[in-house]
């Protein structure tokens, strides 16, 4: 398991019901991270991309997209040439569990609302929220509670917002360089737990999955 890289994984929606739309997908690798953002036909910042960098110390590459059809076939994509070629693994917080989770259940379905194929086929998955519930004493279960207890603030400086209602807003707003880099807090946020939940658990106290469909 430790021999597949890392790619830690988070969306962010207009809300949580079955009509509401992807507004970013983001993925984090040890070299930097992907982001796909919907701008919902409007124009983001020419200098959007350079802004963010601005702030980081590994990079960031944005993939603009004005629908949120075009962003999943960009998505879809980046995942099939791309991470399905390499021996990694995907890493979600709270992305899909045995009961229940958001990031995938949601992007499944707005996949199929599309009608374009899961891309994920040849990846297996990991919830690090799974490990950090049952192999960590911490008082909270969010991803940034859990962060600030086990590793510390340096990622959420980073981020904007105190609470995930403020990306609908930014988003609605056309203020994209707070939302994108929310995002990117939150799957380095990810990566950066599942890196130490390696340290200090044994391959047992993980759960993977295959996110290959039946058919």
């Amino acid at each position: 398991m430790t021999g597949l890289d890392t790619v830690a994984f988070d969306i962010e929606t207009t809300g949580f019901d079955v009509d509401d739309q992807l507004t970013v997908v983001g993925f984090d690798t040890d070299i930097g991270s992907r982001i796909f953002l919907n701008t919902d036909g409007q124009a983001p910042p020419s200098n959007l991309e350079a802004r963010v960098n601005e702030e980081l110390a590994t990079s960031v590459s944005i993939s603009v997209q004005q629908t949120e059809r075009a962003l999943l076939w960009e998505m879809s994509t980046f995942v099939e040439s791309t991470l399905a070629q390499r021996d990694a693994k995907l890493v979600a917080y709270n992305g899909e569990r045995w009961n229940g989770g958001f990031d995938l259940p949601f992007l499944r379905t707005r996949l199929c609302y599309h009608e374009i194929d899961w891309p994920f086929t040849g990846l297996p998955y990991i919830d690090a929220m799974d490990v950090f519930e049952t192999r960590f004493n911490t008082s909270g279960e969010t991803l940034t509670g859990v962060y600030e207890e086990l590793i510390g603030s340096g990622l959420t400086r980073l981020d904007p917002f105190a609470d995930s209602k403020e990306a609908v807003e930014a988003w609605e707003a056309e203020n994209f360089e707070p939302l994108v880099l929310h995002n990117v807090a939150d799957i380095r946020r990810t990566r950066s737990l599942m890196r130490l939940a390696e340290r200090y658990c044994s391959k047992s106290d993980f759960s993977m999955k295959s996110l290959d469909p039946v058919v």
